[in-house]
């Protein structure tokens, strides 16, 4: 077993392990200058508009009301604004596949070197296709793109898909405890300086209120992002958590 990986983990345990360095993945690729560069010379896209059309493009050419429920955090208007100067240029399908195209390439050149990366393709894909995606059409549009036939390509995309799953289930987890989008990220652990960085504009409100709920929208998030690791078994968990540690460092 990869790692010296030896006991099994519950599928929670394992969501919860990997929570970090996929999140991390998630936001180096998103934010990397190689990328943003790439939106703009190949589709004329950098910023906001390459990331909430190649992030939601994968919804399809959907009303922008519906990118603003799926990606849940945002300020609405800073969505519409980014969508439709994205969409005047780019159809938002091929926005996110290339989008994902840039995530794979970025994973190849900075992990590509990196040991087992076929047996962890395969137990990311047994993950990924066994996850329920009823209610998650974020997670379920990026699962459903087309994926890189390398071994390295394939592990970055996976990465970003399971990543998606679990921030679409926390979306859901918020909006079950009646939270609305900004009360959320103020009860979260960043709170002003995820608020900011989201885009939302002050004054915010006092989060204390809404840390109760936070917190149960949290252990639901952890419950439901254990589910897709019911797909392998507990040695198999073990064993695809040493692997991305390996990967991440």
């Amino acid at each position: 077993m990869a790692g010296g990986a030896v006991d099994g983990l519950t599928p929670a345990q394992a969501a919860a392990a990997v929570k970090d360095p996929i999140g991390g993945w998630g936001f180096t690729w998103m934010s990397d200058a190689g990328v943003r560069a790439r939106g703009k010379a190949e589709l004329g896209l950098r910023g906001r508009p390459l990331y909430h059309l190649g992030r939601g493009g994968a919804l399809g050419d959907v009303p922008v009301e519906v990118v603003i429920a799926a990606e849940a955090f945002f300020p609405p208007e800073v969505v519409r604004a980014a969508w439709e100067e994205g969409r005047a240029l780019v159809e938002p399908l091929e926005a996110a596949r290339f989008y994902a195209g840039c995530c794979a390439q970025l994973f190849r050149d900075r992990y590509g070197s990196a040991s087992d990366l076929p047996r962890l393709v395969e137990l990311l894909e047994r993950v990924v296709d066994g996850a329920e995606s009823s209610g998650l059409p974020l997670f379920a549009g990026w699962r459903a793109l087309p994926r890189p036939d390398d071994a390295a390509g394939r592990a970055g995309l996976l990465l970003n898909v399971i990543r998606e799953h679990r921030g679409s289930v926390h979306a859901a987890a918020c909006a079950a405890m009646g939270l609305r989008p900004l009360q959320a990220i103020m009860a979260g652990s960043y709170g002003e300086s995820n608020a900011r960085f989201f885009e939302w504009p002050e004054p915010y409100p006092d989060p204390a209120p809404y840390r109760g709920r936070w917190d149960a929208a949290e252990d639901l998030t952890s419950a439901a992002a254990g589910q897709p690791y019911d797909a392998i078994d507990s040695g198999e968990r073990a064993e695809l958590v040493a692997l991305v540690q390996a990967v991440f460092g």
